[in-house]
């Protein structure tokens, strides 16, 4: 992450941390607003271990590998025996 990227980070955190505090204000320890400080934290957390992880980079997408499928027909023995289920099968009669 760049630094403007990190201090933005940072600003939404503080911002973040700032309404929890005002939500604390509001209706006390409720559990709700435990769990957000605890959110708050976390995230804090998290923010510092990217801002120190030497040579932070980001994942960079994985290349699609393409897999032919030929345009040819499928050995009919493949499916022998095998129901269509849009039908509802033609061996429901065989019990």
């Amino acid at each position: 992450m760049s630094t403007t990227e990190i201090a933005e980070l940072r600003r939404a955190i503080g911002q973040l941390r700032q309404c929890v505090g005002a939500l604390r204000s509001r209706y006390g320890d409720a559990s709700a607003v435990k769990r957000l400080a605890n959110d708050v934290e976390r995230l804090d957390i998290d923010a510092t271990d990217l801002d120190t992880t030497p040579h932070a980079v980001p994942a960079q997408a994985k290349a699609a590998e393409r897999v032919p499928v030929p345009d040819t027909p499928y050995d009919p023995a493949l499916w022998h025996g095998a129901d269509d289920e849009g039908v509802g099968g033609y061996k429901r009669d065989q019990r």
